[in-house]
């Protein structure tokens, strides 16, 4: 499906008809529609709280549609910062980070780690380095959170979670420098991680590691804008903040599911069904849409 340049698009609102202009709801429910099912559409929705008297009873809440049993699936373990630097903030979900890494491991299941790698000569000149500020950054009492103080050595994954020989030659292992862990791209312009998923044909990414607030909430973004059912594990992310349940909440209200470790590796031991590649991502579109549509 080729996009439509936005100044056509501008052309065909300013028109009207024939494809010009935004449909209402009852017009909308009336054209050809490939992505969606029509009939379940016109049902009421289980998976959200309305408020009684607003205009269309605008919802106060929603959560997801779906649960990992609910389909077959193709599923990764994204460890996201997991790294020795963070150890302080790590130690609690170690543990856990231990059991979901087996769990994967166990079933053949494809685990990607990043490491965060911003270095002092990279200055102030992009928005992340502009938002904490150039302050802070004090050898013996450093502030600046935007930093990797301990340098080779804090980039390296937790020991306990190390990936092994092989997972190194396949790339699963690399050096990120925003965010979110779809962040760093390949020499054609391609996301790096987005590309290695796709490989493997993956629709669903659990996410783990560190920090909840910032990393991990703007993955699972980043993972639901490309497509990817995500799922957060509730006690192997972590932060250095005050920020914890409030980005969890944030998580399980607007783009992913938020489960325990026990949950996700009870899936991975006893419920898990591999899916087929692209029954219900495909490769060819940004946002994950199948490919025959």
């Amino acid at each position: 499906m080729m996009a439509i340049p936005f100044h056509v698009m501008q052309q065909q609102m300013r028109n009207g008809g024939n494809g010009g202009g935004i449909p209402t709801l009852a017009e909308a429910i009336n054209e050809p529609c490939v992505n969606r099912d029509k009939e379940r559409a016109s049902q009421p929705m289980p998976n959200f709280r309305s408020t009684p008297g607003n205009r269309h009873n605008m919802p106060l809440a929603f959560w997801s549609a779906w649960t990992l049993t609910s389909r077959p699936r193709r599923i990764a373990l994204l460890v996201d910062d997991a790294q020795e630097e963070y150890r302080p903030y790590a130690e609690p979900i170690i543990p856990n980070l231990v059991k979901l890494t087996q769990a994967f491991r166990a079933r053949g299941a494809p685990i990607m780690w990043s490491a965060w790698s911003r270095h002092y000569k990279d200055g102030i000149s992009n928005a992340m380095d502009r938002w904490y500020g150039p302050d802070g950054l004090r050898v013996h009492e450093p502030e600046n959170a935007c930093y990797i103080f301990d340098g080779d050595a804090g980039m390296r994954p937790l020991k306990e979670i190390a990936p092994t020989a092989d997972e190194l030659a396949a790339g699963c292992f690399y050096h990120s420098h925003m965010l979110d862990m779809f962040w760093e791209f390949r020499p054609d312009g391609k996301s790096y991680l987005d590309e290695k998923l796709k490989d493997a044909g993956i629709d669903t990414v659990v996410i783990s590691g560190l920090w909840t607030d910032e990393c991990i909430l703007a993955t699972s973004y980043a993972a639901l804008s490309r497509g990817y059912d995500v799922v957060v594990a509730r006690d192997a992310v972590g932060t250095a903040t005050a920020h914890q349940e409030s980005a969890l909440t944030i998580i399980g209200g607007t783009c992913g599911v938020v489960l325990r470790t026990d949950e996700i590796t009870k899936y991975m031991h006893v419920d898990f069904v591999e899916g087929l590649k692209r029954a219900v991502k495909g490769l060819m579109n940004p946002d994950g849409r199948k490919d025959n549509t």
